[in-house]
């Protein structure tokens, strides 16, 4: 036993003063909560892993005896500690653990997904961090002295996206407090085997100040936490707190296989241990406290009913409403970047809770497609260049999004999504569900698709497919017969959940107006994000549905006057703008007139869109289909740089004159 630490122990006037002893007695009830669990765990009372903080309960102690109201706190998988310290609220936690309707989460979240009061926390090692820093930024904007923490482990020192945000943090002296707790192992691997170089080093390295701590030495800990939350609060600068602990536990459960002896040697150490043999009367008085608060809570947890549940219905219940359509009219015809930009100026002159983060946003440059020109100039606080970060980019647009912002990030080309895809997927996505509607995330999206450039296959590719279906979030395609002005501004107004919105690349140069093709008609649904119609009347019969979306308008366009000049087959377009959830409604209506679908897609054609599309007619009423259902797809490679290989992988409007003609004509 450490001589300097047992001295200290079995001094109690000089230790357990008033702070100190009410600081023992909250670690000895989150100690009995976490047991507790896992005591539950085998009774087969509470759902998914448990894993438990025991050895570490004074990392978050400290943390939160120093943080006031309206400071914001981000967990990981380990997160019931820091919970507890924050909140206290032992109720919530077991409630939620036990899938109960009165749980922090309403028992959808479980054990790593807690919400309340500015906590958050989520499983995805490393992902909370730009989330937190993007917190921080928020409260700089709103001029408050608050702080966010955020709370990652040694073996979280393996993610980029901490780094990324480690980077940003100090670029824009943010007040984020990085807590680090080091117990020494990434669940079973020792981070001697995997980390290189120091922690220390790590800090340096993005001019981050560091200060370190054990939870051995009581005073210390809290000496030195109270030091580094008082630094990020007052000099508005990111802090590394590094804080050597141990967990005493297994990582979930019982998944223990670390050498017993140098378990035990740490159990001698833990100070809620040394605590029990100086003072066995004091700890038997909080113990006995705790558990039977613990017990009242079970109880209390167990006379809840369950989450209302909607069972899961496989065969898609399509409910037909005929749309109600109305002419196309632009009043004045502009090219698709500018009335971009004219959305984005006309909200942020009326609403200060929009922020724009990107790669190259700020002037001079104003965007790749310079859709944000002189927005930095006019907003400066605002307008915020960001590094080659995908993921801190729209994590940073998560935690905005959290505080009221509403965040619109710029990813450069839509092949750099795939890096952001678990903020969108893992984090933006689910936050309102799993934190039981207590959240919800105003995130926007914004990123160019597609080919017809030159770019190669790294730059060209169209990958929505990838986002599409992923509950929590809405997928929009502009295309260049709505006004991407009245998008916007339908989606400023409106927007709870976080959007993506695809911007094709060749549509930034068109201008938007109604197709000028001779006897076509272009209709607009009366929806909040209007499918486009072309049709050569309602009344006219329709020999086929072509179904597009995005970019692929135009060519499907010119495809359609072709076909009636060439062999007059009458085609009818439909082209949402609303991809994800998808109203299927305005395809059912053309298909009742033509019973034959192409479907006509610039991405992969394997569980694309189009699939869906087919699967949703067929469960619905498969006549509609009688006779004949196609797609059209890009190859099944990667799109070339070389203009006339780029052509051939894509779909152009020869092929789909001759799929037409070929499904009509036979």
């Amino acid at each position: 036993m450490d001589d300097q630490l047992s001295t200290a122990i079995t001094k109690p006037n000089d230790l357990f003063e008033d702070a100190s002893l009410a600081l023992y007695e909250k670690a000895i009830m989150i100690r009995a909560t976490e047991q507790s669990l896992l005591d539950l765990f085998k009774e087969g009372k509470t759902f998914g892993t448990v894993h438990t903080c025991i050895g570490q309960e004074f990392t978050g102690l400290a943390v939160s005896e120093y943080l006031l109201p309206g400071d914001t706190i981000f967990s990981n998988h380990r997160c019931h500690g820091h919970f507890l310290s924050r909140t206290g609220n032992v109720e919530g936690l077991l409630a939620e653990l036990m899938g109960r309707s009165s749980g922090v989460s309403g028992g959808k979240g479980g054990s790593q997904h807690l919400c309340q009061d500015g906590f958050y926390s989520n499983g995805i090692q490393g992902g909370i961090t730009p989330v937190s820093a993007g917190m921080a930024f928020a409260h700089n904007l709103n001029a408050s002295n608050h702080i966010a923490v955020v709370f990652i482990g040694d073996g979280t020192l393996g993610e980029g996206v901490v780094y990324e945000t480690l980077n940003l943090a100090s670029k824009w002296k943010l007040p984020l407090l990085i807590v680090l707790e080091d117990n020494q192992y990434a669940q079973s691997t020792p981070s001697t085997q995997t980390l290189a170089g120091s922690v220390a080093g790590r800090a340096q390295a993005f001019n981050v100040a560091y200060e370190t701590a054990d939870v051995w030495d009581l005073p210390n800990l809290l000496e030195t936490t109270k030091k580094s939350v008082d630094y990020v609060r007052a000099k508005t600068k990111p802090l590394l707190l590094h804080l050597h602990t141990y967990r005493l536990g297994a990582h979930s459960k019982g998944d223990d296989d670390r050498d017993v002896n140098e378990v035990n040697e740490y159990k001698s150490r833990d100070l809620l241990m040394l605590f029990e043999l100086s003072q066995p009367t004091l700890f038997a008085t909080f113990k006995a406290q705790a558990e039977e608060d613990i017990q009242a809570a079970i109880l209390q947890a167990e006379s809840m009913s369950p989450p209302g549940s909607r069972p899961f219905i496989s065969t898609m219940q399509v409910q037909v409403t005929k749309p109600k359509w109305q002419v196309c009219q632009i009043k004045k015809e502009e090219r698709v970047n500018a009335l971009i930009y004219q959305a984005l100026l006309e909200k942020m002159e009326t609403d200060e809770r929009i922020v724009l983060l990107g790669e190259d946003i700020e002037s001079p440059y104003g965007g790749a497609f310079k859709v944000t020109r002189d927005l930095s100039e006019r907003f400066p606080a605002r307008v915020r260049n960001m590094p080659i970060s995908e993921a801190a980019i729209i994590g940073m647009g998560n935690g905005l999004a959290l505080q009221g912002y509403i965040p619109v990030c710029e990813i450069m080309f839509g092949d750099f999504m795939l890096l952001a895809a678990d903020q969108l997927i893992n984090h933006a996505a689910k936050f309102k569900y799993m934190y039981n509607d207590q959240v919800s995330v105003p995130l926007i999206v914004r990123t160019p698709m597609g080919g017809r450039r030159g770019y190669g296959p790294t730059h060209s590719q169209s990958l929505e497919k990838h986002f599409l279906g992923v509950p929590g979030m809405q997928v929009i395609a502009l295309n260049m017969r709505v006004d991407p002005v009245l998008i916007y501004r339908e989606l400023f107004s409106t927007i709870k959940d976080p959007t993506l919105v695809i911007e094709n690349k060749l549509l930034y140069s068109k201008k938007v107006r109604p197709c000028e093709l001779d006897g076509l008609l272009t209709l607009l649904s009366e929806e909040a994000f209007p499918t486009v119609r072309v049709t050569m009347g309602e009344d006219v019969e329709t020999d086929i549905t072509l179904f597009c979306y995005g970019g692929m308008l135009d060519e499907v366009e010119k495809a359609v006057h072709q076909l009636f000049e060439e062999e007059e087959i009458i085609a009818e377009i439909i082209c949402p703008t609303l991809i994800y959830p998808l109203n299927v409604n305005a395809l059912i209506e053309s298909l009742e007139k033509s019973n034959r679908l192409l479907i006509i897609e610039e991405g992969q054609g394997f569980a694309a869109l189009g699939a869906e599309v087919i699967s949703q007619i067929v469960e619905h009423k498969s006549e509609l289909l009688s006779n004949g259902v196609h797609r059209i797809c890009a190859g099944r490679h990667p799109i070339p740089a070389c203009g006339w290989l780029e052509d051939a992988a894509l779909p152009q409007v020869e092929d789909i004159v001759n799929k037409a003609k070929e499904m009509v004509l036979e």
